[in-house]
């Protein structure tokens, strides 16, 4: 990201921390902890990095549980909702400010994850779109101990090509060469509202595959993925995500 565009997204996020959780979709952490568990086979202790992890709602479930959790988050202030949490409940996680496209993982995790959009397919204004998310992907590679699994969530680009019309294409609303979708979104601050420029990339299933495998992982599977559904099923094709499972070959 640009310093400019990164900063109007760390006040974006830094401005909506105190209000995240009242979002619907975060609604069903419980199953979906339960499932993150499940498929990256977290045997109990594991240390686990969370790409994008917001306020935290995945990682700190999973301290609870056992787990030996770092947090990665362009936002301090999303960062500090989760270490208050984590402070009140008596919880050890590791919290770290990065720009997950820069960030340089100093050890290696015996799972790695990031769920709803947590910085993959988030563009800024310049940012390059096979470029930006391929490099927070070698991060995750890099961050993953070898015969170990990474569960990737993104915005379905099915979606987008069902939605939009020749007209949005025009008005720039939608770019297909780059399968982004552009807008300007409005938020309330202290201060009075202000409005942050949202590019948001979505895949196909075959370009997740496919991007996944230049970052160096094998793909296990690829499934819908909208917070609140059933897990293991294929995509819906309006639907707002898709996730991918994946390994680091050992």
């Amino acid at each position: 990201m640009t310093t400019n565009s990164t900063h109007q997204w760390q006040q974006f996020f830094d401005h909506h921390a105190a209000v995240y959780l009242q979002n619907g979709f975060t609604n069903n952490t419980l199953a979906e902890v339960d499932f993150l568990i499940e498929v990256l086979q977290l045997a109990p202790g594991s240390a686990v990095l969370d790409i994008g992890c917001g306020v935290g709602r995945h990682t700190l479930e999973l301290a609870r549980r056992g787990y030996r959790m770092t947090g990665v988050d362009i936002s301090n202030g999303m960062l500090a909702e989760g270490q208050k949490v984590a402070q009140a409940e008596g919880l050890a996680v590791e919290w770290i400010q990065a720009d997950a496209s820069r960030f340089t993982p100093e050890r290696q995790f015996d799972g790695v994850y990031t769920m709803c959009e947590g910085a993959f397919s988030l563009l800024s204004s310049t940012d390059d779109p096979i470029d930006h998310d391929l490099a927070i992907l070698r991060n995750m590679h890099a961050a993953l101990k070898p015969g170990r699994r990474v569960l990737v969530c993104c915005l379905n680009g099915m979606r987008y090509l069902r939605h939009y019309t020749p007209q949005d294409v025009a008005s720039g609303k939608f770019d297909p060469l780059t399968m982004a979708e552009c807008y300007d979104m409005e938020y309330d601050t202290p201060g009075g509202k202000r409005s942050v420029p949202v590019r948001e990339r979505g895949y196909v299933p075959t370009e997740l595959r496919l991007t996944l495998r230049v970052a160096g992982f094998e793909v296990d599977s690829v499934w819908g993925g909208t917070a609140g559904m059933p897990f293991y099923r294929s995509p819906e094709m309006d639907e707002i995500e898709l996730m991918a499972l994946a390994h680091k070959a050992a």
